[in-house]
This record gives C-alpha cells, sequence and structure tokens, in this order.
C-alpha cells in the first residue's frame, strides 16, 4: 500500500473537449485549481504554484511530462527545498456526453515522512476535494 500510486476517478457531465481545457487552459485553471502564473500543455513546460496549509506557503515545481489533447495529461510534482518527486497523471475517457477523468498521483512515498504534510491521506483529501468539489463545480455549473 505504502508505493502504490494514489488513483481516483470521477465521470463528469462535460463533454472531453471541456474538461480538456479546464485541465490545460490557464485562465480557467485559475478557477478552480491554482493560481499559476502561466500553463501550456506542452511537454518540457516548467510551471510553479504556491499553496498553503496552516499557515505554511509549499512552493510546487511542476513540468509537463505528457501532453496528448483530449487525452492525457502529466506533470511532475516536487516542492522547493524539500526532497521526493511523484507525477500527477490525468486520462480522459469520453463516455458519451459525459467524461471519465483517472487520477494517477505517483511517487508519493519519495516525500520526507517525518512531517505529517505529506501523508498519502494529506494527497487524498486534496485531491478529493479539488475533483468533487473545485473541478466539479467548474465544469457543471449552469
Amino acid at each position: 500500500m505504502k508505493n502504490e500510486p494514489l488513483v481516483l476517478e470521477r465521470t463528469f457531465d462535460a463533454d472531453v473537449d471541456s474538461v480538456w481545457e479546464a485541465l490545460t487552459d490557464n485562465s480557467k485553471m485559475k478557477q478552480w485549481y491554482f493560481d499559476i502564473a502561466a500553463f501550456k500543455p506542452e511537454v518540457g513546460f516548467r510551471f510553479t504554484f504556491t499553496a498553503e496549509n496552516k499557515g505554511v506557503q509549499f512552493v510546487h515545481l511542476c513540468e509537463v511530462t505528457v501532453a496528448e489533447p483530449g487525452k492525457k495529461l502529466a506533470y511532475s510534482w516536487k516542492y522547493e527545498g524539500q526532497p521526493g518527486s511523484s507525477e500527477v497523471t490525468f486520462e480522459l475517457f469520453p463516455e458519451g456526453k459525459k467524461t471519465r477523468l483517472k487520477l494517477t498521483h505517483t511517487g508519493l512515498e519519495t516525500f520526507p515522512s517525518d512531517t505529517g504534510d505529506y501523508k498519502r491521506e494529506n494527497f487524498l483529501g486534496g485531491w478529493t476535494y479539488i475533483l468533487d468539489t473545485s473541478l466539479k463545480g467548474f465544469l457543471e455549473k449552469a
């Protein structure tokens, strides 16, 4: 269990193109994800963002590793000043007018285990909120 990737699947009431745009169009990403200065779904594109938890700022360092329009987006996910490297992958599967999204976050075990900030449960909670509340709300708003 310790080294298993974190995998979440959700089906959204939105077509693949809309979900892909939400994942890759920076103006849309800012509405549901993080405030990223610039983003391009191009392999090798690097981006950063900061997230805060209990007053502590976590600077995320990411680089796009896979970009298959309408199908798959992946990027590395590291933290400034911390050991460890992980990868987040979004895969899209059209299901009629809906889209099934599979999120896989690998490498969580490479982050420091001496602090609770990098516990698997925290990633699970974060991604669950992002998919079930933020992204769902953005995609399915009236």
